[in-house]
């Protein structure tokens, strides 16, 4: 069997060990549900999300640790062998040259200057998660070099992406960079840097592996299951798929344009491999001899690294297709450098580095102008249980959509710009949609988040039960009436919707019993018979008085008083069998129909926030009780109550 056979068996592998791992995402306890499985495997391999929390928390979390130890060894075998993003690239880009002449072949292989375009991506986005670092290495006192620490967050930045032009003028590059990291030590002794400089995690969004989850999860999954009905007991839906779709779409599309488009022009993981790649002990490359330039090897080339001349060892996915396919044998995968040269550093320009190391680190302040992570905070934007505080949130959260997957309730969503563009697809909860609200017994979100945004909690500090006894219940907002929109505030119709399906215990949601006399409700008795009134008036609906919420009201000689209207006809009322008519009652007199009228009244000290009013209410438009963020656990400053 020829290499390329092996790599081809060994993707087919791992893309259906992936559907699977998105398959068994689904909560439940039958074998190909969520029992076990690790769900995060491909997400704890990828070293662009350990680095980017490393720079973003300062903490390497020890799910992700493995992920730089398996890069040092593997390189950017990764891209050509495991990763399911590639796979479907490669997949569809074989589709699209199918039957092409060798000449289509040699020039939609060949390489593009373009290609180094996901290198700045990849710079771009580590800066943008270095704020904080960078922020808390010029904050150390006096004492201590402030440089070191500064030197030490922008060199994680920076490992090995050096640019060749870079490699000619060693000395100036490095002068420029210390002048930048001289000038924001400086200006920390004048300014506040923790309010210049913040983090931001926004590699999610274009990091393949949670970007091929977000997909197959939140819109591969529910179009596959909406009839067959088997991963969830009802339509599953996702606000805002049309955009996850398109992106995914336009990136497997883009293959019959140029063969793993996005892996050679945007992938900032595939970028993060190519640096790394330079370090690598195997690779790709020519033995002596000359080549007779036939083109074969240029031809299949997945990753555009131009085998026949000097290797681009950072641009090599290790499809092996070269290796295969040189009928003269002289391509080799090994450890002694390519005997026609090889180009182990991307081009990127000196000034383009700069602008976007300077631009990545720059873009978090100019994105929280807007405010969202201070007063201007958006109180719909609810968190799911167990979020951190939303600074601490976004520089952890890879947007990678597994506590969506997992809901059983299908209420985490992906946040369109509720939270600004640093939280888009960020899991925000949407009480409408699912089949109720935040259930009482359920942390799997928090379980199953792969770098702790959304933290591990149990069962009794979710409910406040036992050692949290005192700390009280997590909560996730409070909810609202809106008099404006409530049945029994606005319409004068019974409803107790809400109140009967709080969770709490006791209830967060109580009601005022108040009467109201209804429309035409003032009736002239014409005759009574026993618990029978006779009236005259707008004819009544029959039976519309018989729901046990209205009451007619009368006077006597004994005072004020109400019955229960039991059955009515359109002249005729029949109230509580008990009832006498009095003396004094007779023909001509008036008496009320009135409905009892529940308002709720939501207590704030009990309310958790957990949706289950809003989804139940029977207002199916606009809900007229409504859960928002205020009083939420993860932020004191959101409380509601002194």
């Amino acid at each position: 069997m020829n290499i390329v056979n092996v790599r081809r068996i060994s993707q087919a592998f791992f893309l259906a060990l992936f559907l699977w791992f998105c398959i068994v995402g689904t909560f439940g306890q039958e074998w190909w549900q969520l029992r076990g499985w690790p769900v995060n495997w491909f997400l704890q391999l990828d070293p662009l999300t350990a680095l980017g929390t490393v720079l973003t928390t300062g903490t390497l979390y020890a799910g992700l640790a493995w992920a730089i130890v398996a890069t040092l060894f593997l390189g950017r075998f990764f891209c050509g062998w495991v990763c399911p993003f590639g796979s479907m690239h490669q997949a569809v880009g074989y589709l699209g040259r199918r039957a092409k002449p060798l000449s289509h072949s040699l020039r939609v292989n060949s390489h593009h200057p373009l290609q180094s375009i996901k290198y700045y991506l990849l710079l771009f986005l580590l800066a943008a998660a270095s704020g904080s670092l960078l922020a808390a290495g010029i904050r150390i006192a006096w004492g201590v070099p402030l440089v070191i620490p500064v030197l030490a967050a922008v060199g994680i930045i920076l490992a090995g992406v050096t640019a060749r032009r870079f490699q000619a003028q060693r000395k100036k590059a490095a002068g420029i960079l210390l002048a930048l990291v001289g000038a924001w030590t400086v200006l920390a002794f004048f300014f506040s840097v923790d309010r210049m400089l913040g983090a931001s995690l926004l590699t999610g969004l274009l990091d393949p592996i949670p970007l091929v989850h977000r997909s197959v999860n939140l819109v591969l999954l529910p179009l596959a299951d909406a009839t067959i009905q088997k991963l969830s007991v009802s339509q599953r839906y996702t606000e805002g798929a049309w955009l996850i779709g398109s992106v995914f779409a336009g990136a497997l599309l883009l293959n019959l344009v140029r063969p793993r488009f996005y892996c050679r022009f945007v992938c900032p993981l595939g970028a993060l491999f190519g640096v790394i790649s330079r370090y690598s002990v195997w690779r790709i490359g020519r033995t002596s001899g000359e080549c007779t330039r036939c083109g074969v090897c240029d031809a299949g080339c997945e990753g555009a690294c131009e085998p026949s001349s000097r290797v681009r060892i950072h641009e090599c996915v290790l499809c092996m297709n070269c290796l295969n396919s040189c009928s003269h044998d002289l391509i080799t995968f090994g450890t002694a450098p390519s005997a026609s040269g090889q180009l182990v550093s991307p081009d990127m320009s000196r000034r383009g580095f700069v602008l976007t190391l300077v631009s990545g680190v720059a873009v978090v302040p100019a994105m929280r102008l807007g405010g969202y992570t201070a007063k201007n905070w958006n109180p719909v934007l609810i968190r799911p249980p167990g979020s951190l505080s939303e600074i601490d949130f976004l520089s952890r959260c890879i947007k990678c959509g597994q506590c969506m997957r997992v809901c059983p309730t299908n209420i985490i969503h992906p946040a369109g710009l509720q939270a600004g563009f640093e939280g888009l697809w960020t899991p925000v909860l949407n009480f409408r949609i699912g089949s109720s609200g935040c259930q009482m017994n359920c942390i799997a979100c928090c379980h199953v988040c792969p770098t702790a945004a959304i933290r591990p909690i149990s069962l009794d500090e979710k409910l406040g039960r036992n050692a949290f006894h005192e700390a009280g219940p997590i909560r996730l907002g409070t909810a609202f009436v809106d008099h404006g929109r409530c049945l029994p505030w606005a319409m004068d119709k019974p409803c107790i919707v809400c109140q009967e399906n709080c969770p709490v215990s006791p209830k967060a949601i109580h009601v005022k019993e108040h009467f109201v006399t209804v429309r035409d409700g003032i009736r002239v008795v014409t005759a009574a018979a026993g618990s029978v009134l006779d009236t005259a008036g707008t004819p009544l609906k029959p039976g519309g008085l018989a729901t046990g919420d209205y009451y007619l009201r009368f006077g006597n000689a004994s005072g004020e008083q109400r019955h229960l209207i039991f059955e009515n006809t359109e002249r005729g009322i029949t109230v509580d069998p008990g009832f006498s008519p009095e003396p004094g009652i007779s023909a001509g007199e008036t008496v009320e129909i009135q409905v009892r009228l529940q308002r709720p009244q939501v207590d704030p000290d009990r309310c958790i926030g957990c949706g289950v009013c809003e989804h139940e209410c029977p207002v199916s438009g606009k809900r007229a009780i409504r859960v928002t963020a205020e009083n939420e656990s993860r932020n004191r400053k959101h409380s509601l109550l002194l």
